[in-house]
């Protein structure tokens, strides 16, 4: 019998087709997203603008600071400490040459994004937590 790329292909289809039947269907359900934090509505609507504040380097301080009763402020203070301290150990490796210069150049490059996307979405009212790491504002304990 010869066969051909297409033939092969529907058998495939096929197989893969009733191996789900078999098994009545029952499929794993896709993993659900993480939840997103809440907040109060009137907390975020007073402190967008200082939780804006949180990605323009050291003034993360200022929420920090001075909205201790802020969830939504702390936790964009909070991140941005950690955006902050990223930042300065991206200049450190920046002092090594070739190899260093190369990484705090794209470094820079994508913390700038990132920088760019968290306060945008700080004076949104929303709260996005940083890939790889945002999680770690979850150590800091002010």
């Amino acid at each position: 019998m010869r066969y051909n790329l297409a033939t092969m292909e529907q058998e495939n289809t096929q197989q893969n087709a009733s191996s789900s039947q078999d098994h009545g269907g029952s499929q794993q359900p896709p993993m659900a997203a993480k939840p997103v934090m809440n907040f109060d509505p009137k907390d975020v609507a007073d402190n967008k603008l200082m939780a804006a504040i949180s990605y323009l380097g050291i003034l993360c301080l200022v929420p920090l600071l001075a909205k201790k009763d802020s969830k939504f402020a702390q936790e964009h203070g909070k991140q941005g400490l950690v955006l902050a301290i990223v930042w300065v150990a991206i200049w450190i490796i920046g002092i090594i040459p070739i190899l260093g210069w190369l990484i705090a150049f794209f470094g820079s490059i994508f913390l700038l994004i990132v920088n760019i996307i968290a306060f945008v979405k700080a004076l949104t009212g929303q709260f996005w937590e940083i890939p790889l790491i945002g999680h770690y504002r979850n150590q800091i304990n002010l």
